[in-house]
C-alpha cells in the first residue's frame, strides 16, 4: 500500500481551525454582521421565488421529491437536504439582491446560507451553531476565491467560493473532526472547478442562479454528508501530484488560504446591497441619490447623464438585456419613481415602456481604466447635465453596504421587509426578522420553518 504524504502545514492549520469553529465564540461585531448576511440571504431566497429562476427551482423541488427533511423556502415543500440546498441556492441568486464581494466573481451568501440551513435542519443545530457555521463558510469560501483569483487558471470563480464556503459551513454544522475536515476539503476541491461562462448567454438568469448559488450549496451539503457517511479520500489534497494548488492556482501563494484566520473575518468584507440590482450599479445609484438630495430635480430637467465606472463593470451592466442588470434601466426607473423598489427593479415590462426608454436614451455608461485600477473599491463618477447647461458631478468612493460604509441593522431589516412582505406577509416577515436577530435563542433551526414557508 502506498504511503500517504505527510500533512502539509497549511492543511493542518486550516482543518484544525475548521474543526474548532463549532465551539469557538465569535466577536460580537462578527456575530452581528453574520446575522445581517443570513437575513439578507433569506430575504433574497424568498423574493426570488416569484421570479423565473425561482419558479423553475420550485417546479424541480415538487417534481423531484426526496425525504421530507429540509425546507424549500417560500413553498410548502419539504425535501432532502441536498435538493433543498440546491433549490434554495437558486432562489437566493434569482433576483441579484444577494450579497457579493466587491471585485466580482464571488456571491458567497447564496450558496453558504442555503447549504447551512438544509444540513442544519437535518441535524437539528441551534442558532449559535448556525451563526458560527455561516461565518466559517465566508472565511473559507472567500479565501479560496481569492487564491484562485490571484494566480489561478479557472476563468469562472463563482463555484469556487460557493462550494468551499458551503462545504466548510456544513462541516461546522455537523461538527466534523480534524481528519474529517481534511476529507471534506478534498471533496470540496473535486467539485469546485465546475462552471463555464456560457451562463452569460442565458437572459432569464436561470443558469446563472444555478451556477452562483444552487451548485455550490448542493456541493457543500454533498461533501459533508459523504464524510458523515464514512467516505474516505485523499488525506491532504494540498500536497502531492494533482493537488489543489497545482490544478487551480499554480502561481498563487497557498498561504492565502489561512492568512489571518481568526483575525480577519470575511463576512465583514462582503457587501450587502442597498439596491436590488447587480453589484456594479450600486455605486452610481448612490451617487445619483446624493446629487438629487443636493439639487432636487425632475426627469424632464435632465439633458444627459454620464456614468463612469470600471471597465470590467461596464461590460456587465451597459444596457444589459436583464432589467436589474442594466445600468440604463435602473437609473431611468430611479429617476422616474424617485426610489427603486424590488418590484420596480425586476419589472421586465418596463424595459419596453416608452417613458422609461426616453430616460434611458439620456444615460451613457463610460468604461474607465483608471477606475478599474481602484478595485475592489467600486468607484463611480456620475455627471448630470441639466437643460439649463449646468453640470453636477458626484464621485462615489464608498458603496452603501460595503465594509467601509456598512448598513445598520435597521437598514438591513428595511431592505428585508421590501423583499419578504409581498411573498409571506407582514406578520411572518416581522417574526422572521426578530428570530434572525435573536438567533442565539433558537434551540433548533427547524423552528424557523413556519416563518419561511407559504401555502
Amino acid at each position: 500500500m502506498k504511503k500517504e504524504n505527510p500533512i502539509s502545514p497549511i492543511m493542518v492549520r486550516l482543518s484544525t481551525y475548521m474543526a474548532e469553529a463549532a465551539g469557538r465564540a465569535l466577536p460580537p461585531d462578527v456575530v452581528r454582521e453574520t446575522k445581517h448576511h443570513i437575513l439578507d440571504t433569506l430575504a433574497a431566497m424568498i423574493s426570488g421565488a416569484d421570479l423565473v429562476p425561482g419558479q423553475h427551482a420550485l417546479r424541480f423541488a415538487r417534481a423531484y421529491g426526496g425525504n421530507k427533511i429540509a425546507t424549500v423556502v417560500a413553498s410548502d415543500v419539504l425535501s432532502g437536504p441536498i435538493e433543498a440546498a440546491m433549490v434554495n441556492g437558486v432562489l437566493a441568486n434569482a433576483d441579484e439582491t444577494d450579497d457579493n464581494y466587491s471585485t466580482g466573481g464571488a456571491h458567497p451568501g447564496c450558496a453558504i446560507v442555503p447549504a447551512t440551513l438544509a444540513i442544519g435542519e437535518k441535524n437539528a443545530i441551534d442558532g449559535t451553531r448556525f451563526i458560527r457555521a455561516v461565518a466559517l463558510g465566508y472565511d473559507v469560501g472567500l479565501r479560496a476565491f481569492k487564491l484562485v483569483a490571484n494566480g489561478g487558471v479557472l476563468r469562472e470563480t463563482h463555484n469556487v467560493v460557493g462550494t468551499f464556503g458551503a462545504s466548510a459551513a456544513c462541516g461546522c454544522a455537523v461538527a466534523l473532526n480534524i481528519g474529517q475536515m481534511r476529507t471534506l476539503i478534498d471533496y470540496a476541491s473535486q467539485q469546485a472547478g465546475a462552471g463555464i461562462g456560457a451562463w452569460r448567454q442565458d437572459t432569464e438568469h436561470v443558469e446563472k442562479s444555478f451556477m452562483f448559488g444552487g451548485m455550490g450549496a448542493r456541493n457543500g451539503v454533498t461533501a459533508a454528508m459523504l464524510v458523515q457517511a464514512g467516505w474516505t479520500g485523499v488525506n491532504d489534497v494540498f500536497s502531492g501530484p494533482g493537488n489543489l494548488f497545482e490544478c487551480y492556482a499554480p502561481t498563487a501563494d497557498p498561504g492565502m488560504l489561512v492568512d489571518k484566520l481568526g483575525e480577519e473575518f470575511e463576512v465583514k468584507k462582503t457587501i450587502i446591497k442597498k439596491w436590488s440590482t447587480g453589484g456594479p450599479i450600486q455605486s452610481p445609484l448612490d451617487a445619483l441619490s446624493i446629487i438629487r438630495e443636493r439639487r432636487p430635480f425632475a426627469p424632464e430637467d435632465i439633458k444627459q447623464i454620464n456614468i463612469r465606472i470600471s471597465t470590467s463593470a461596464a461590460e456587465k451592466v451597459d444596457d444589459s438585456a436583464m432589467a436589474n442588470l442594466s445600468m440604463q434601466q435602473m437609473v431611468a426607473v430611479l429617476l422616474l419613481d424617485k426610489k427603486l423598489s424590488f418590484k420596480a427593479a425586476h419589472d421586465e415590462s418596463r424595459m419596453r415602456d416608452p417613458i422609461v426608454l426616453r430616460e434611458k436614451a439620456k444615460i451613457k455608461v463610460i468604461a474607465e481604466e483608471s477606475l478599474e485600477r481602484l478595485l475592489p473599491r467600486r468607484v463611480a463618477i456620475v455627471e448630470v447635465t441639466f437643460n439649463d447647461g449646468t453640470t453636477v458631478t458626484e464621485r462615489n468612493d464608498s458603496v452603501r453596504g460595503a465594509p467601509d460604509n456598512p448598513m445598520s441593522s435597521e437598514e438591513v431589516a428595511e431592505k428585508a421587509r421590501d423583499l419578504i412582505t409581498p411573498v409571506l406577509g407582514h406578520e411572518k416577515c416581522a417574526k422572521l426578522i426578530e428570530s434572525i436577530f435573536g438567533l442565539e435563542g433558537v434551540s433548533d433551526i427547524t423552528q424557523l420553518r413556519p416563518l419561511l414557508q407559504r401555502a
